[in-house]
C-alpha cells in the first residue's frame, strides 16, 4: 500500500470518528432529488444501454471460464449481514463459485455487521483491508456516514468500490462514480407491492409502515411505498415506526399498533426481520389473516413463512445474480476489458404469494439461488 493510500485511509476513520460524535440525519433526508434512478441514469447515458443489455445477457448465462488470469484478485466484502435474510450470505457464496466456474483465481476476506448505524466498525475493518492491499472493496451506502468514505476511497487508485444493495447512482459523485452499483432496485422491487395491495383492497384501507432504520433502503422501500399511497384518498396512514430491520423491534411496534388501530388492515414491511416481527405479533394477538402483511427480498425464511400461509406475499430477488454480477464484472476488469462493465446492474424481481404451488415455487428458488441452494 502507498503512503498515500494510508494517508487517505487515516483521513477518511478521522472524519467518520468526527461523524460518529453527533449523527446527523441519516441518508433518507436526501430523498430522491440526490439519485438517478436505473431509467433516468441511462436516458442521460446512453452509450450504457447496449453495454448493460450485454452484461445482463452474460449474468444469465454459463460462465465462459477466464484462463489467462494468473494473478489472485484480492477481494474485501463489508456487509450488513447479520440479520434473518440470507441476501448478503448468498451473495458472497454465489460470487465465489461464479469466480470458481471462471477459473479466476482470488483471495476474499469478509465482515459482516448488524443493519443501521455500525459505521465506526465498518470503517475500522475496511481500513485494515484496505491497508492489506485489496483489489476491489465490496461495500455498500446507506446512511449518510457511509458517503464520505466512499468518496474518499474512491481518490485514491489501488481499490475499487462495487456498491451492493444500492442501484442509484448519486448525483454528487458525477463522472466520477464507484466501479459498479449491483443490486435490486429498491424502488422497483416496492411497486410490485404497490400493486398487490391497491389489488387486494381497492385504493381503501387504513395502514402503517415499518421502515429499517433511517437510510436509503428505508426510504427507497418505504419511501416510495408512501409516495405511491398518497396517490390515493382511500389509503390511509395510521402510524409509521422505524424500527431498525429488527425482529424484535418490529414486534414491539406491531403490538403498539394493534394496541392503538383496531382497524388497520395491512402493514408495509421494509424488509425480512420487519415481516417476522409483525407476524410475530399478530399471530400472538390472533390477528392473523385478519391483518396482512408483506416481506421484501424473498430469502428462504419469507419463502417458508409463505408456504405455511403466514406471509401472505413478498418480492423476490433473483438473488444469485448480483454475485454473478460481481464476478463477472471483477474478472472484465481483470482481462483489460472494463469498458465492457457497466455502472449499473439492477437484477430481476418476481412477486411471490402464497396461492402459488409448491412447484411453482421451487421453480424461483432454483433460478433465484442457483448457486446457493
Amino acid at each position: 500500500m502507498t503512503k498515500k493510500s494510508v494517508i487517505l485511509l487515516s483521513g477518511c476513520v478521522t472524519f467518520l470518528m468526527l461523524c460518529l460524535v453527533n449523527l446527523p440525519a441519516a441518508i433518507a433526508a436526501d430523498r430522491f432529488e440526490k439519485y438517478w434512478t436505473v431509467n433516468e441514469y441511462l436516458t442521460y447515458n446512453p452509450q450504457q444501454v447496449s453495454k448493460s443489455n450485454s452484461f445482463i445477457s452474460r449474468v444469465r448465462a454459463a460462465a465462459i471460464p477466464a484462463t489467462n488470469i494468473k494473478k489472485p484478485i484480492r477481494i474485501a466484502v463489508v456487509y450488513p449481514g447479520l440479520q434473518a435474510s440470507d441476501y448478503w450470505r448468498r451473495s458472497i457464496v454465489s460470487l465465489e463459485k461464479r469466480l470458481k466456474e471462471l477459473k479466476a483465481p482470488y483471495e476474499l476476506v469478509s465482515h459482516f455487521t448488524k443493519p443501521g448505524l455500525t459505521v465506526h466498525e465498518q470503517s475500522n475493518k475496511i481500513g485494515q483491508f484496505l491497508a492489506a492491499g485489496a483489489d476491489y472493496l465490496i461495500f455498500t451506502l446507506n446512511v449518510s456516514q457511509h458517503k464520505p468514505l466512499i468518496e474518499k476511497i474512491m481518490k485514491g487508485d489501488q481499490t475499487k468500490i462495487i456498491l451492493q444493495n444500492i442501484t442509484t447512482p448519486l448525483k454528487s459523485f458525477k463522472l466520477r462514480q464507484p466501479f459498479q452499483y449491483v443490486g435490486f432496485d429498491h424502488a422497483i422491487g416496492t411497486e410490485y407491492l404497490v400493486e398487490k395491495y391497491l389489488k387486494i383492497f381497492g385504493g381503501k384501507a387504513d395502514y402503517a409502515i415499518m421502515y429499517g432504520s433511517p437510510g436509503y433502503v428505508s426510504e427507497m422501500r418505504g419511501g416510495t411505498f408512501l409516495r405511491h399511497m398518497e396517490k390515493h384518498a382511500g389509503m390511509k396512514l395510521k402510524e409509521s415506526y422505524y424500527v431498525g430491520f429488527n425482529r424484535k423491534k418490529s414486534y414491539r411496534a406491531a403490538k403498539d399498533l394493534l394496541k392503538n388501530h383496531s382497524n388497520i388492515k395491512f402493514v408495509f414491511s421494509a424488509s425480512t426481520d420487519i415481516a417476522l416481527g409483525v407476524l410475530d405479533a399478530l399471530r400472538e394477538e390472533g390477528r392473523m389473516g385478519d391483518i396482512i402483511t408483506n416481506g421484501w427480498g424473498g430469502g428462504s425464511a419469507e419463502l417458508d413463512a409463505i408456504q405455511t400461509g403466514d406471509l401472505d406475499f413478498t418480492v423476490m430477488r433473483m438473488n444469485d445474480d448480483n454475485g454473478v454480477a460481481m464476478a463477472e464484472a471483477m474478472v472484465l476488469d481483470q482481462l483489460g476489458n472494463v469498458s465492457a462493465v457497466p455502472t449499473i446492474f439492477s437484477g430481476d424481481m418476481v412477486l411471490v404469494e402464497k396461492s402459488m404451488t409448491d412447484s411453482e415455487i421451487m421453480e424461483l428458488k432454483n433460478r433465484a439461488f442457483r448457486y446457493s441452494k
